[in-house]
């Protein structure tokens, strides 16, 4: 009897002493919070001149991060991508081709977690990689070549929905339009980087439907106006944002800066590449009456 009574309270004693045990207050240190100061964040694009102003086309940016009492950083380069790094100087690549502008933020963290943040914007060209196929198309092997209306052609001008990628409405039988639309001498020429820039002489008119006339100064209808060509212009290449398919069309579009106009206007400057080859170009654009418009060329060597 005096065994088990002594056995029952034991146990009542270790119960007792764990629970007092479990109920102590426990102390953690997270150590000293310093905040990270003298926080300094520069970005320098690659390639910055007076001819390019926002970079050479790498899409390159030397980047120099750094803070005192900071333990870490974590940098949001302002195009979707985030990482964590340890500072000093890198480089980051931007690739949407054009000139885009970022942010780019810095978080320093210091010890206990604390951060200081710093932003800077930027402005970056990117150059987009024209295909080979279309690069050697349109400039040739010496690097520049003229090209005119290909009048010869069925469809040289030609119109459609914008639903659709040929000119199902209307085609233009050889030798039918406006002489001034046949004069023209549009060449395409290539920089040491692969751009491509255009000058056009128009020999002082150039063809025009009548519903972008007004985009020309001018008022009328289908028919020959005085325009300005504008001289050289270098062209803004990107993939096509039609719907398109890669059966249809190259998928590849660029921009005429200006007025846009090639060998005759629609008052659009965004021309999608439906085909390419050394002997034709066939090019649609979006007129302003809505309309898809297409045009092709030849080498004035074939003429």
């Amino acid at each position: 009897m005096y065994t088990i009574n002594y056995k029952y309270k034991l146990l009542l004693l270790i119960v007792v002493l764990i629970s007092i045990w479990s109920c102590t207050k426990r102390d953690y240190s997270f150590g000293e919070i310093k905040t990270p100061t003298n926080l300094q964040l520069e970005a320098s694009v690659v390639g910055v001149n007076n001819t390019n102003p926002d970079g050479d086309g790498s899409g390159e940016v030397e980047i120099i991060a750094k803070a005192e009492g900071a333990i870490a950083y974590r940098i949001d380069y302002g195009d979707g991508t985030t990482e964590m790094i340890q500072g000093g100087s890198f480089q980051h690549k931007y690739h949407s081709p054009g000139t885009n502008n970022y942010t780019i933020t810095l978080n320093a963290i210091g010890k206990g977690g604390i951060t200081s943040t710093i932003s800077k914007d930027i402005k970056v060209f990117v150059l987009f990689a024209i295909p080979e196929a279309i690069l050697e198309a349109f400039t040739g092997p010496s690097g520049t070549k003229i090209w005119v209306t290909d009048k010869e052609a069925m469809g040289h001008f030609g119109v459609g929905p914008t639903t659709d990628f040929l000119p199902i409405w209307y085609e233009a039988p050889p030798n039918t339009r406006e002489a001034c639309a046949y004069d023209d001498e549009i060449t395409f020429k290539k920089d040491e980087l692969n751009r491509i820039s255009i000058s056009v002489d128009n020999k002082g008119t150039s063809f025009s439907i009548g519903a972008a006339a007004p985009v020309y100064g001018a008022n009328g209808g289908d028919d020959c106006y005085s325009i300005d060509a504008g001289g050289s212009k270098l062209l803004t290449f990107m993939n096509a944002t039609s719907n398109s398919t890669p059966s249809q069309s190259t998928r590849i579009q660029f921009v005429v800066p200006g007025n846009g106009i090639i060998n005759f206007g629609t008052g659009g400057n965004t021309y999608e590449i439906i085909a390419a080859s050394d002997n034709q170009i066939f090019l649609r654009s979006i007129g302003s009456d809505g309309n898809a418009w297409y045009q092709k060329l030849k080498p004035k060597s074939a003429i």
